[in-house]
């Protein structure tokens, strides 16, 4: 006689405290590889955290980070999205959704976010530092301006919010003051490249060749090139009239194979800008 045996399978169930627990492990090598700069092996790990943890809100805004650096915006968008419809009072995700829309070119959905963001949390400099830019393209000075002044007031260091409220100050005509703290920004970041030229040339506009504008313009176009070109100034938000005032400096005799230089090596540096 032949005996017939069905083999039924056994399917472990992980329970859902054992889902939670492998999904944060995962959540936590995802967050190590994105500090290493793995930003596309993050993100495929963070979807596999969401997918075992849907319910919680970090999973979400840990993938919509790594999306984001591995330049999936849209798709971060959706994430956040997710995010804040399970945790709709997080400030976070309401200032990451402003920076998005700012990396989208939607100034003013950007500043109605991190608006509503501030009013549940007040003291995050850079999200003030991010209305400023918003205000920027927006424009609209002044309330740059305080936006700015707020950013650096809350983090005394922050030069990137110095530097832009002097980049708000020169186009409202007031070079003394923007002089002052582009100055004040290199002494917190001495061989930061974007301060350095935009002083320069506002030194030149005070007085033309003048030594100092020289040597700082000298040094500015080694650290980053990509400054030696208008269209990536006024990707940094630099207004007309210093850029205006740029191209007055680097026409000067003395500049001529820096900026020939500058002009060759511009795109191969990644800048000093990044808040």
């Amino acid at each position: 006689m032949l005996l017939s045996v069905a083999f039924v399978p056994y399917v472990l169930t992980p329970s859902p405290r054992n889902l939670e627990g492998a999904g944060l492990g995962i959540a936590q090598a995802a967050a190590r590889l994105l500090r290493i700069g793995q930003a596309e092996d993050a993100a495929r790990l963070a979807a596999l955290t969401v997918q075992l943890i849907p319910a919680d809100p970090r999973g979400w805004v840990l993938l919509a980070e790594a999306q984001l650096r591995s330049g999936q915006n849209k798709a971060a968008g959706s994430s956040l999205a997710r995010a804040r419809e399970l945790d709709p009072r997080n400030p976070g995700i309401l200032f990451a959704q402003g920076s998005l829309a700012l990396k989208e070119s939607q100034p003013q959905q950007a500043a109605e976010l991190i608006r509503q963001g501030l009013k549940l949390d007040d003291k995050n400099p850079g999200a003030y530092f991010d209305l400023g830019n918003a205000y920027i393209l927006m424009a609209k000075g002044g309330d740059a301006l305080a936006a700015f002044e707020r950013a650096s007031a809350l983090r005394g260091d922050f030069w990137e919010a110095i530097n832009n409220q002097a980049l708000v100050l020169y186009e409202q005509n007031k070079d003394g003051e923007a002089i002052k703290r582009w100055r004040r920004v290199l002494v917190i970041k001495p061989n930061a490249a974007e301060p350095m030229l935009a002083l320069a040339a506002a030194l030149n506009g005070q007085k033309p060749g003048n030594p100092e504008s020289l040597e700082l313009a000298h040094k500015a176009l080694a650290g980053d090139p990509n400054y030696v070109l208008e269209s990536y100034q006024k990707e940094q938000l630099w207004g007309s009239r210093l850029r205006v005032s740029t191209a007055k400096l680097l026409a000067q005799a003395p500049l001529k194979a820096d900026v020939e230089r500058a002009q060759a090596n511009a795109g191969t540096s990644n800048g000093d800008d990044e808040p």
